[in-house]
């Protein structure tokens, strides 16, 4: 069997710091390491519409600024085919099939589907297209016959969910859908980066958020203004470490070599932490730690983004190929899902042969 990757993002706002550790690095990890026959990065944009339907223009920029995102961080068009979900019809199509597979009592239960509509307050006003989110995802994930999926903490509902959905389809039909396995970044603070205001989870929204296009500054400014232990007022005071963002954020970046170029004063980390927590070290050398860690991993990233956007026309054309790939290999597990549902009428030659056998027609069914 192929070893095949799906993985993507909705293009609601442009891609941070906390997409790249959670996602997008080990996405470029596994593009690299030959094991894998097939990439596939979908830009989702109708699933990004199942809660932005009156924001369309808002879905349709981002889609570029999401795709100089993943090209900035090395994912490379000619190992990785980037695609565009609304243009593989395929997709919508699976979609429906799932449908039938799925209580609405199961969607309720959905972990993640529940985290979801609280946050956006819908209440009772859910859309249709929103609540069957992890339907979709499941069309996406199988119609790629994916066998691995790059995924963050939050989306292990969702993942489970497809492969509940892939094993109840083959029991009733046969085998011809793939289950995937999840895989997840094994630095655990990866596995959720907080805003720079310590909230749980970044929003564009909320403000809290360092993107992978900001500029120098930008980034600087909002690492000198992160949160940090609220009690730690001086430097001779004792400070947390644990739920302290500055340092989460650290867990998630810095490795030793960072300490020799832009602190020797500490070997590695822990270091760090034990002064921060016994006092005596301030959060604003800290933080000048953190920027300089940040300015480091971001630079070569800035400097490939500002490459593609000199040449706009030809990023629309990698999508525009990875989209006609996309929808290729899409087309075919189509093709082998509804011969499995025996839906594929006009392809059924023994269908149609024994239905003229049984009224007697003389016709040609060639």
């Amino acid at each position: 069997m192929k070893k095949i990757i799906l993985t993507g993002d909705r293009p609601t706002g442009p891609l941070h710091v906390g997409h790249y550790v959670g996602s997008l690095k080990q996405r470029v990890e596994l593009q690299n390491s030959g094991e894998y026959d097939d990439i596939y990065i979908m830009i989702a944009d109708a699933q990004a519409l199942t809660d932005n339907a009156d924001e369309p223009e808002k879905v349709r920029q981002n889609i570029i600024e999401v795709a100089l995102d993943y090209l900035s961080v090395g994912l490379d068009p000619a190992k990785s085919s980037l695609f565009i979900q609304s243009q593989v019809a395929e997709l919508c199509e699976l979609s429906f099939y799932y449908m039938n597979l799925v209580t609405v009592s199961r969607l309720q239960r959905n972990p993640t589907v529940k985290s979801e509509i609280q946050m956006r307050d819908f209440q009772t006003s859910i859309p249709v297209g929103f609540f069957t989110y992890p339907i979709s995802q499941a069309s996406d994930i199988t119609a790629f016959k994916a066998t691995a999926v790059p995924v963050g903490e939050d989306q292990l509902p969702m993942l489970e969910q497809t492969r509940e959905i892939v094993r109840k389809f083959n029991d009733i039909y046969g085998e011809t859908l793939v289950e995937p396995e999840i895989l997840l970044p094994e630095n655990q603070a990866c596995l959720r980066l907080p805003g720079t205001d310590g909230k749980a989870k970044m929003s564009k929204s909320l403000g809290n958020c360092i993107y992978l296009s900001d500029t120098e500054t930008e980034v600087q400014k909002k690492v000198m203004n992160m949160f940090t232990d609220p009690n730690h007022l001086r430097v001779e005071d004792p400070g947390k470490v644990e739920g302290n963002p500055v340092f989460t954020y650290l867990d998630a970046f810095s490795r030793e070599e960072h300490f020799a170029e832009f602190c020797p004063d500490y070997s590695c980390l822990q270091e760090m932490k034990d002064h921060y927590s016994r006092g005596g070290l301030g959060d604003v050398k800290v933080k000048r730690f953190l920027n300089n860690v940040l300015q480091a991993e971001l630079a070569p990233i800035r400097e490939r983004r500002k490459s593609y956007e000199k040449d706009i026309p030809a990023v629309y054309e990698i999508l525009r190929q990875g989209t006609q790939k996309a929808q290729k290999a899409a087309a075919e597990t189509l093709r082998e899902v509804k011969a499995s549902m025996r839906i594929n009428y006009f392809e059924d030659e023994e269908l149609i042969c024994a239905y003229a056998r049984k009224y007697g027609s003389t016709s040609d069914t060639n």
